[in-house]
This record gives C-alpha cells, structure tokens and sequence, in this order.
C-alpha cells in the first residue's frame, strides 16, 4: 500500500509541474488558437535565472528565506519578460497571417532561445541548490513523499487557487474571456484584444517559471534542453484534458502523471514516455476533443 501511495502522490507531483506549464499552452490556445512551442524554453528560462539569482544572492551571505522568495520573484518577472517579448516578435506580426505561419514561427522560436540558452550558458547539466528544507513533522512520511513534493503541490494549488480568482472575478480576466469566446466582438465593446492577449502571455509565462523552479530544486539539475521536453509533455496534458480548456489543462496534467508515475512504478521507466503518448492517442481516437474539451460545429 505505502508503494502505491507512492507512486499516486509522484503522479500528482509531476501533473502539478505539468500543470503549471500546460496553463500557459491553453490560456493562449483559447484566446488566439495558437499553439506556443517556445513555452517550454520560458520554463527553463525561469529556471536558469533563478539559479543565477541564487548562486549571487549566495555569494552575498543573505538568508536562506530570502534568496529563495527572491530568487522565485526575479525568475517569474524574467520569464514574464520574455513571454511578452517573445509574443510581440514572433506573434503579433502574423496575428492575421495563415496559421501555418504561426505555428512555423513558434518553432524557429523555441529553437532560437534553446541555442541562445546553450551559448550563454553550457550544454552540460548544472547543478541546481536544495532550496527547499526538509521539514522536521515530514519525517515519518519520507519513505512516501518529500518536503520538495509538498511544497510542490502546494504552491499549484495556491497558483491554480489564484488564477482561477483572476479570470472569474477581475476586469482583465472578463476581459480574457470575453475575448476568448468573440475578438470582434471584444473588440467592438471596447476591449484592447492586443492588450489582453499580452497579459495572457505574462500570465502563461509566470506560471511555467514557477514550475521550472520549483522541479529544478526537486531535481537539482538542470540543462537547456529541459524545457523541451518538460514543454511536449505539457501540451500533451493540455491537449489531454482539452486544448482550450483551463480545468482540462489541470485534469489532462494530473493524469498524464499518474500514468507516467505507475507505468515507470509497475512496468519499466524505460517505457513511461510510451505509455503516456499511447494514452493519448486512445483519448484522442475515442474523445478527440480531449477529456473536457467541446467538439466545434463549424459553419460551411
């Protein structure tokens, strides 16, 4: 029973970090229908600036609590930078062009900040600190889950817990919504469309930088290449639940966790990447909109 509450309370940590990054792939799917495959690389941005901030912040002598809730803010604001950034180049200028444009365009993205990660940093994996304790009251239960996991999922149900708060209940996001089900006519009420599609970019990006600190810490290593793959298993998560769908996104992340999580537990970790993706496809070919997601009638 304790292996198996294992692996279930694993599964969770790692839909928890996938949720986190798979937000960001839906929040900007339902607003403009656009797939972002440079997301994962503003994961591991956040990532390699929280180690850089961590590592001076070190240097300087400050207190442990300190360096970690600076080294959090600086990496989301960074990563924020980048994702309103890398929108308004990459885009924004195609907002009207073909789709196949788009998504060309996030590709030559995502491949751009990971050579620009490899030049201004190495390509081998860097340790990452422990930034997290050990709690004392954790001890009984660490043969099951570690203080790093707990703080994990506790932070993404504080994130999850917030954004939902944001998009229900502020102007901006009504203003996301409204967008997300008409632009014109968002538009037409008096709605800046470039605007909120911006926000949502910021707010897509501060999450993944969260969650690329935090399994960074979980970790302790980490490399350029880790917001590839962190990326694909995200959208695949997002496309899981339903791409478009916020509570999707979180539901698809949770169980494509699980079943990475006990197909490594009960079967090979040679075979966990197997498992999820043939998983995928059996939703996809029995509920291709994806858990949560809504089949569109389309007009012709």
């Amino acid at each position: 029973m304790d292996y198996f509450l294992e692996l279930f309370l694993g599964g969770l940590t790692r839909g928890s970090i996938y949720a986190l990054i798979a937000l960001g792939y839906t929040m900007v799917y339902g607003i403009i229908e656009l797939i972002n495959f440079a997301h994962g690389e503003i994961y591991m941005i956040g990532a390699f600036t929280a180690l850089i901030v961590i590592s001076v912040l070190t240097m300087m002598g400050m207190n442990a609590l300190a360096i970690v809730v600076i080294a959090g803010l600086v990496a989301v604001i960074y990563s924020s930078a980048y994702g309103y950034t890398v929108e308004k180049i990459a885009y924004k200028p195609l907002r009207n062009a073909p789709r196949l444009s788009a998504l060309i365009s996030a590709i030559g993205m995502s491949l751009f900040l990971q050579n620009y990660v490899l030049l201004a940093q190495t390509s081998d994996f860097l340790p990452f600190p422990n930034i997290i304790p050990d709690f004392e009251f954790m001890e009984p239960y660490a043969h099951i889950i570690s203080s790093a996991e707990v703080v994990i999922l506790i932070t993404t149900t504080i994130v999850m817990i917030l954004l939902s708060i944001l998009i229900k209940f502020t102007k901006i996001g009504k203003a996301m919504r409204a967008t997300s089900q008409d632009k014109d006519m968002a538009r037409l009420v008096g709605i800046d469309v470039d605007r909120v599609i911006s926000v949502t970019f910021i707010f897509g990006s501060a999450t993944a930088a969260i969650g690329g600190v935090l399994i960074a810490a979980h970790i302790g290593m980490i490399n350029f290449y880790i917001g590839f793959i962190a990326g694909i298993k995200a959208f695949v998560a997002a496309v899981l639940g339903g791409i478009g769908s916020i509570p999707g996104a979180v539901l698809g992340s949770f169980v494509l966790g699980w079943t990475e999580s006990f197909a490594t537990g009960y079967v090979s970790s040679d075979y966990e990447d197997v498992f999820a993706f043939i998983f995928l496809v059996l939703i996809l070919i029995f509920r291709p909109a994806g858990i949560l997601g809504r089949t569109e009638k389309h007009k012709v």
